[in-house]
């Protein structure tokens, strides 16, 4: 099965990772984060701000490896702070009201000033 890097300008990108890779069905979304990709900046310092970014960024990548926020099957949620999670679920509510995909939550091992948030993803699109 061949596999298919993913890009698009509308989200932020890294020399050191694919925004995301297709195999098959599947697209396997990298960790990203609420990087706002016109100004190269963090959407701000809520941990709504940037889980609504990340968000909106994960939702271009998909798009860009012929997917969408529906196909989701598992998401993966990285916080700095685990006191953030009631403030990422009111976020993300609005994205996910009805029939969530699966999800996962950890605690995010690196300090990056500012960062509050990584979402990964893997959608089905079969």
């Amino acid at each position: 099965m061949p596999r298919q890097v993913i890009a698009t300008e509308k989200s932020p990108k890294s020399p050191l990772f694919s925004q995301a890779v297709k195999a098959g069905p599947f697209v396997f979304v990298s960790g990203t984060v609420g990087i706002d990709p016109s100004s190269g900046r963090l959407a701000g310092g809520t941990i709504q701000e940037q889980t609504r970014q990340a968000l909106t960024n994960c939702q271009a990548i998909l798009a860009a490896g012929g997917a969408s926020l529906d196909d989701v099957v598992e998401v993966g949620i990285l916080l700095a702070n685990p006191a953030d999670f009631d403030g990422l679920n009111e976020e993300w509510a609005r994205w996910f009201p009805s029939d969530p995909p699966t999800r996962y939550g950890v605690k995010l091992g690196v300090d990056v000033p500012g960062l509050l948030v990584s979402i990964r993803m893997t959608a089905y699109t079969a």
